[in-house]
């Protein structure tokens, strides 16, 4: 693929003496609400010199409560810059938070803007925050984007400390694997820092402003591949030592200390995990070079996504259990409850222990004598039994043991599993129907998600591995079978299941494969052939039958499969 970006817009990043990814920024035009503050960023300050003259058009004079095509209120100003401002304003149609850039139409950047803003949208991939409307009206320029209330800054988070190892190799892995994909559709991002990385709170990472971020700012590079990957490796050097892998301060970290150059990960902070360090000074622009080895550097997404698959996989920590507090016996069991306090320096009286007086040890011997005879009566009435037992024919005896032992076999009983949530699965190429994932467990068996339509099959390979959706079951459980409605029949349908470490695993290699099966019908029933604890489980299907057209989907005629509900048991 050729290095040049090519997004429909100047996407790219600044071709200065400093890389982007080491200048400050301040901004929060997208996502998630913060407090208003004026971005910081100036094309001096990138040191830039590919980066277009400013827009000499004033911003346009907005106010909370001014709506956009009848239908956006704006409610909350987050970024004034340059000729633009971003706002948290409320789609009134649909009664949802959205975000919202706005600009004068007649802006130098305006064109670059809609341009990048509809590129973005085309590529439709679920780990990017996506654009919901970009629209030339009234003088007006303007983008809405998702807006997500319930999502954390990398920024905020970094603030508390760095983060965890699996945490910080989760963050690595989901955001090259989605700039791998923007890359192979020709975006780029080239803004790419702590505050355009989001944490959802079902553990997803999301990335926001896609093209548009440098849109609006005029940035262009001629290696954007390498600008992003420098970009990750950035991320992931501030998400292990919580200090920004350059001399300037930035987004809250301290920057590494002057004319000593980059230090690795591990040299910076004790306990740092060894594997995650190289890989951050491998994306870095330093070559590749490490403290104790020397590996060739990552130059693009593509190249750092192959590189994580190569390191052994960051389990999650094990849960922390705290002892319960040693038993304490209470005044009541003591003989106490209701007594009066004895007067400091009085003696109490000494009671003697239980059952030592004269009428004590009578009842001990008493008790001894009932389970003695109680003894010799049970071993006297077993007797009698097994020798009424032993008149009968062997061949009965054998029978009624064999019908005995039958019976009391007990099989363990399985449960459903519910599904807290879902998240369709890329490993390449687009996306098929990622709005409709949660259709599969909607309890609607007329709802449903489906494939796109292929040319040739069952098979789906070479053209994709396969196509499927990630399910979190809530927690880690014990999983039996997996149950599909299928809508399709036909030779043939190949499901199979994965466990997975996350609702957004790095690649198909990552898991473990724990069953499959290939059905001709409308139900397939995959048993787990592993025995396997997982809270995250890939239903993935490898082959699909061909059919007809179907209007109500409407879907033309080829290889294809629609899943109506998925059912787990353990």
């Amino acid at each position: 693929m050729a290095e040049r970006s090519t997004a429909a817009v100047d996407v790219a990043d600044n071709s200065g003496e400093q890389p982007l990814t080491a200048k400050a920024d301040q901004s929060t035009a997208d996502g998630v609400a913060k407090k208003p503050e004026r971005d910081t960023d100036s094309d001096e300050a990138q040191g830039s010199s590919g980066v277009e003259d400013q827009g000499k058009a004033s911003p346009p004079e907005l106010h909370s409560g001014h709506k956009l095509a009848r239908r956006y209120r704006l409610e909350e100003c987050v970024t004034r810059l340059d000729g633009f401002s971003s706002w948290r304003a409320v789609d009134e149609k649909l009664r949802r938070a959205v975000g919202v850039h706005v600009l004068p139409a007649d802006h130098v950047r305006a064109r670059s803007v809609l341009a990048a803003a509809r590129s973005s949208a085309l590529l439709g991939d679920p780990r990017f925050v996506q654009v919901l409307d970009a629209v030339e009206e009234n003088d007006l320029v303007y983008v809405v984007h998702e807006w997500l209330p319930d999502a954390t800054e990398l920024t905020a988070l970094l603030a508390a400390g760095p983060l965890e190892p699996h945490d910080a190799y989760q963050m690595v892995s989901q955001v090259a694997s989605a700039m791998a994909a923007a890359h192979r559709e020709g975006l780029a991002h080239l803004r790419l820092n702590p505050n355009a990385v989001l944490r959802a709170s079902t553990g997803q990472w999301r990335i926001r402003g896609l093209a548009v971020n440098a849109a609006l700012r005029g940035i262009s590079s001629d290696t954007p591949q390498r600008t992003d990957t420098e970009a990750i490796g950035a991320l992931l050097y501030a998400a292990l030592t919580q200090r920004w892998p350059y001399e300037t301060d930035a987004y809250g970290l301290s920057g590494l200390p002057k004319d000593v150059g980059l230090i690795a990960p591990d040299q910076v902070r004790a306990g740092v995990h060894r594997g995650l360090s190289e890989l951050a000074m491998r994306a870095l622009a330093n070559d590749g070079a490490t403290a104790s080895r020397h590996e060739a550097a990552c130059t693009t997404p593509e190249e750092l996504v192959k590189a994580i698959g190569e390191m052994p996989r960051i389990r999650p920590p094990e849960p922390a259990f705290t002892a319960p507090p040693e038993y304490q016996r209470t005044t009541y069991q003591q003989g106490t409850y209701g007594r009066p306090a004895p007067h400091p320096g009085a003696t109490s009286p000494v009671a003697p222990p239980p059952l030592q007086s004269r009428t004590g040890k009578a009842l001990k011997w008493a008790v001894s004598a009932l389970l003695i005879a109680a003894l010799g009566l049970g071993s006297w009435q077993l007797a009698d039994a097994l020798m009424d037992q032993g008149g009968k024919s062997d061949g009965t005896n054998k029978s009624q043991t064999t019908d005995g032992g039958d019976k009391s076999v007990t099989k363990p009983k399985t449960a459903p599993i519910k599904i807290q949530g879902s998240q369709e699965f890329i490993a390449k190429g687009d996306a098929q129907h990622p709005g409709d994932v949660q259709k599969t467990y909607d309890g609607d068996a007329s709802t449903y998600w489906r494939t796109k339509t292929f040319n040739e099959g069952p098979r789906i390979a070479p053209y994709k591995p396969g196509v499927g959706i990630v399910y979190d079951l809530g927690s880690a459980r014990q999983i039996d079978t997996a149950t599909l409605a299928l809508r399709y029949p036909g030779d043939h349908t190949t499901v199979e299941l994965y466990a997975a470490d996350s609702l957004t695993p790095p690649s198909l290699d990552s898991m473990d494969r724990i069953g499959s099966v290939t059905t001709t019908g409308t139900t397939a029933t995959v048993k787990v052939s592993k025995s396997v604890k997982t809270r995250y489980v890939l239903v993935w299907l490898t082959a699909v039958p061909y059919s007809g057209p179907d209007s109500a989907a409407y879907a033309g005629a080829g290889y294809k499969q629609a899943i109506g509900e998925v059912k787990f048991t353990g």
